[in-house]
């Protein structure tokens, strides 16, 4: 007995599937038994339906189909997507370099030199190397002063002589003593409005940035005060004007000490004292002098906490 029959318990080998018979007309098997047509057929790959609702994976050799892809992509999908990709990087670059360029033209164009006379650049120009002989000047004075102190026993003397120096300076930007020199007379006329202590005011500080020295100003009554670093300026009635606490009346004339050229130059910038002045009405007229005399003094502040150390 073979083992076909020993599993089968009968004797007999356990009888073959049946097959499909092949009718005229492709009609079902009728048997009960009859296995599926489907799952006859080698085309199809047989699935069935997971725990999780997902379909088994298609048999060995068989072609696997997305059930999301209504249809193959065409073959130049991804050439097309490429090429609009690479124009837009483009056309973003092309676009970045043309802001840049803008960029650098609008920072690099000054508006104000554009509308500036070249008379008023060389002034300006002219006022610039004034201050740097200046300077210069006082450095030479200051290594100087350095090296005379150094220089063993003339140590001493130059020592009391810088400091007798200093002293004057100090006096001088102080209002405590009188001042003398090469200067400008700058005289503020009114018309239809009064002189404002915002236009003396900007006078004042165009004058110390372009060099002034010691300076006061006076009334039309002749009364002067001592223009300081503490000098503060208001505007009193019918046009007058009250400095440090002292009543002036027009016209007013501010006298100062320092090179004149820079100066002038400094008051006739386009938008300047002298410009805002005239476009309220009214009239700047600057004199040189020679000898400019600033003798108006300011009272020295009396010290309450500090005091010198010997």
């Amino acid at each position: 007995m073979s083992e076909e029959q020993t599993e089968t318990g009968t004797g007999w080998p356990k009888p073959a599937d049946p097959e499909r018979p092949a009718g005229p007309g492709g009609e079902p098997d009728p048997r009960p038994d009859a296995p599926d047509p489907d799952e006859l057929s080698p085309l199809v790959p047989r699935t069935e339906p997971a725990e999780d609702g997902a379909g088994v994976e298609p048999a060995e050799g068989a072609a696997a189909v997305s059930p999301d892809d209504g249809a193959a992509a065409p073959a130049g999908a991804g050439r097309s997507r490429v090429s609009t990709a690479s124009v837009m990087i483009a056309a973003l670059l092309a676009l970045l370099g043309f802001t840049l360029v803008v960029q650098l033209r609008t920072t690099s164009t000054d508006p104000t030199a554009g509308v500036t006379r070249q008379e008023d650049l060389v002034r300006i120009l002219s006022d610039l190397d004034a201050r740097e002989n200046r300077l210069r000047q006082d450095i030479a004075g200051l290594e100087e002063s350095q090296r005379q102190l150094r220089s063993g026993e003339q140590g001493r003397q130059a020592a009391l002589d810088e400091a007798t120096r200093r002293a004057d300076e100090l006096g001088i930007l102080a209002g405590t003593l009188p001042a003398t020199g090469p200067g400008l007379a700058v005289r503020f006329e009114s018309g239809a409005k009064p002189i404002s202590a915002t236009r003396v005011l900007d006078a004042v500080q165009e004058l110390r940035g372009a060099g002034g020295e010691a300076m006061q100003i006076s009334g039309g009554d002749r009364a002067s005060v001592r223009i300081i670093a503490s000098t503060y300026f208001l505007d009193g009635e019918n046009g007058s004007l009250v400095v440090d606490g002292r009543r002036l009346t027009g016209p007013f004339t501010i006298t100062v000490i320092g090179d004149p050229a820079t100066m002038r130059t400094a008051l006739n910038i386009p938008g300047g004292v002298v410009a805002s002045v005239q476009g309220d009405g009214g009239n700047v007229i600057v004199e040189d002098r020679e000898a400019a005399e600033v003798s108006a003094l300011h009272a020295p502040i009396k010290l309450e906490h500090a005091r010198p150390v010997s």
